[in-house]
């Protein structure tokens, strides 16, 4: 049976996050994208482990339910901040657990050394490689992910604060490092440029600050098991088993794909960037050099380069931001929703609408240069301008006739 999975999301407890991101709507809205398995979020933090303990029962090995019968597995983000090699880290790591106890465990050890109430993603001084030794000391059922491993400021591999190698960023426990987070920025074919990630598994989640579908599942990884179980989980992310595809946001819409300075509205690919010696052409400050610069930097293969025993991967723009687009009007609004939920009542969810709905039965229910649009982009036919410096990029779509052009990503900015 396949699963679409989304196993890196937060609770309200993190920051920058809606005050209703409960499992409640968690689940609702994973229905409505056609989210199969989704990741817990924010384990550490006592609020939110109370919630979980009082709203889910592990039903399978390490799958929790809801009283409905959706599965979550136990996962949360940490972020690690410290100095190795003279030069200030920033790194966050995904983390899954395979049962509360675990998780207990885990959070009794960071405690030791601060605090994990403030935020559901909460910081630490412990290295890489000492963090994750500590996991590994725990329970081996552990799994730990460099998380959105290229965004230049809290990614593993990341231009302001990162490495150069994921053996240089976790040294001699880069052994029980098994799978990367390519995050929005990147899809895995900028990352197959790096034979040195070769060994590794890319997986894709939406790291969602909040529940709505435009957020909530906009990548994710698709499982096929026979059994729904966290060790057929870990299987499929430590040795690639059951492991069908990614779906992917298109790397250009990431708000770290192009080089930029946001305050100037700066926007440039990375030739242009060290044309400009990595300063901002309009004020003389420094670039935030983002992703593609960061590939372009480490790879040894060309563009198009693809391995051997690849995963392979769908870009898609998610359905709430088509339909704004066609309809000129913002992702949030009333004729954007009542669209979105007219073809739902059709199709039942998002995915479905994305993936498998055919163009004649989505132009019986909306217009049809909609459900061309919809086909488009399930062909990878949309061009997207480029994000940068904390800017979302934008899904280049003509509005329908008499309709006005928005961006629908305009002044959007989380934490990350």
């Amino acid at each position: 049976m396949k699963y679409i999975a989304d196993l890196h999301v937060h609770s309200r407890f993190s920051r920058a996050t809606s005050k209703d991101l409960d499992i409640k709507n968690m689940e609702k809205y994973a229905l409505i994208k056609g989210v199969d398995l989704l990741g817990t979020g924010d384990f550490t933090h006592p609020e939110w482990i109370k919630e979980l303990k009082s709203r889910l029962t592990e039903k399978e090995q390490g799958i929790y339910r809801t009283e409905t019968g959706f599965p979550f597995i136990l996962q949360t983000e940490i972020s690690l901040i410290y100095s190795q090699d003279n030069k200030g880290r920033k790194v966050h790591l995904v983390l899954f657990a395979p049962n509360f106890e675990v998780v207990s465990q885990i959070t009794d050890e960071l405690l030791k050394k601060g605090r994990v109430d403030y935020d559901g993603r909460p910081i630490f001084g412990f290295s890489c490689p000492e963090f994750v030794e500590k996991m590994k000391n725990i329970s081996k059922d552990i799994e730990i992910i460099p998380a959105h491993v290229w965004t230049p400021h809290f990614g593993a591999l990341g231009a302001s604060s990162g490495f150069n190698s994921v053996k240089e960023c976790f040294l001699d426990q880069a052994k029980n490092i098994f799978a990367l987070e390519t995050g929005l920025s990147s899809d895995p074919a900028m990352n197959w440029r790096l034979s040195q990630l070769d060994k590794y598994t890319l997986v894709s989640f939406s790291d969602s600050h909040s529940f709505w579908p435009w957020r909530f599942g906009r990548e994710a990884c698709i499982f096929d098991f026979e059994k729904l179980s966290y060790s057929n989980i870990l299987a499929a992310v430590r040795e690639r088993k059951g492991f069908s595809q990614t779906i992917e946001f298109w790397p250009h819409e990431g708000k770290y794909h192009f080089d930029g300075h946001r305050n100037c509205s700066v926007c440039l690919e990375p030739s242009e960037t060290i044309k400009h010696q990595k300063k901002c052409p309009n004020c003389g400050r420094h670039l935030t050099i983002g992703v593609a610069h960061r590939v372009e930097e480490l790879a040894d293969r060309p563009e198009g380069f693809v391995p051997k025993n690849n995963i392979p991967f769908l870009n898609l723009i998610p359905l709430s931001e088509i339909l704004a687009k066609k309809l000129g009007s913002g992702i949030a609004t009333k004729a954007v929703w009542e669209e979105y939920y007219r073809l739902l009542k059709q199709f039942k969810s998002e995915y479905n609408i994305l993936l498998n709905a055919k163009k004649e039965e989505l132009a019986a229910i909306t217009h049809p240069k909609i459900a061309d649009e919809i086909i488009r982009n399930r062909e990878g036919k949309i061009k997207v301008s480029a994000g940068f410096d904390g800017v979302y990029g934008e899904p280049q779509i003509e509005p329908l006739e008499g309709k006005k052009r928005i961006e629908v990503n305009k002044n959007v900015f989380e934490e990350k």
